[in-house]
C-alpha cells in the first residue's frame, strides 16, 4: 500500500508546475514567517485540522521527518485550517510532540500553492521555492525522503 500511494505521490509531482512560490505566513507567536525564508531548503507544507483522522495519523510521520531534516535541508510546516483557539491549538500540537513550526490559517480551499481539495494536503517545495509536488491524503516520512531522492536523481 505505502509503494502505491509513493508511486501516486511521484505521479501527481510530475503534473505540478515549477515556479517560485511564495506566500506569508503568521506564526502561534505572532511573527511573520515567508515561505521564502526557507530557500535553500526542502519546505514541506501541510495543511491539517484536528478533527481530522489522516491528519493525526500522519503528525507523527511529519514530525519525525522535520526532526531528521531541520538542521540541513529541509522543514515541514503545519497549517492549520479551522476557526480556532490558538491555546487549543498549542495543546494540541502539545498532545502529539509536534515540534514543527505551525499556523492558523483558517477554512480554505485554494492557496498560493493550489487547490485544497481534502484534508491532509502536502505540497512540496524544492530548496529553490519551486512547487515540485501536491499529494492529497497521508504521507510518510518515508514516502517524502523518497520523493527527495528521486527528484534530486533527477534534476542534479
Amino acid at each position: 500500500m505505502k509503494k502505491i500511494f509513493a508511486l501516486l505521490f511521484f505521479l501527481v509531482a510530475t503534473a505540478v508546475a515549477a515556479e517560485p512560490v511564495d506566500m506569508t505566513l503568521t506564526d502561534l507567536d505572532g511573527k511573520q514567517v515567508k515561505l521564502s525564508d526557507y530557500r535553500g531548503k526542502w519546505v514541506i507544507v501541510n495543511y491539517w485540522a484536528t478533527w481530522c483522522p489522516p491528519c493525526r495519523e500522519e503528525m507523527p510521520e511529519l514530525e519525525s521527518f522535520h526532526a531528521a531534516h531541520e538542521k540541513d535541508d529541509a522543514v515541514v510546516l503545519g497549517l492549520n485550517t479551522e476557526v480556532i483557539d490558538k491555546q487549543r491549538i498549542l495543546d494540541f500540537l502539545d498532545e502529539y510532540f509536534i515540534s514543527y513550526p505551525n499556523f492558523i490559517v483558517g477554512p480554505v480551499a485554494e492557496s498560493p500553492l493550489g487547490r485544497i481539495p481534502g484534508l491532509p494536503t502536502t505540497f512540496v517545495l524544492n530548496p529553490e521555492g519551486e512547487l515540485v509536488a501536491r499529494q492529497v491524503g497521508g504521507v510518510t516520512r518515508e514516502m517524502i525522503e523518497n520523493f527527495i531522492d528521486k527528484w534530486e536523481a533527477k534534476n542534479p
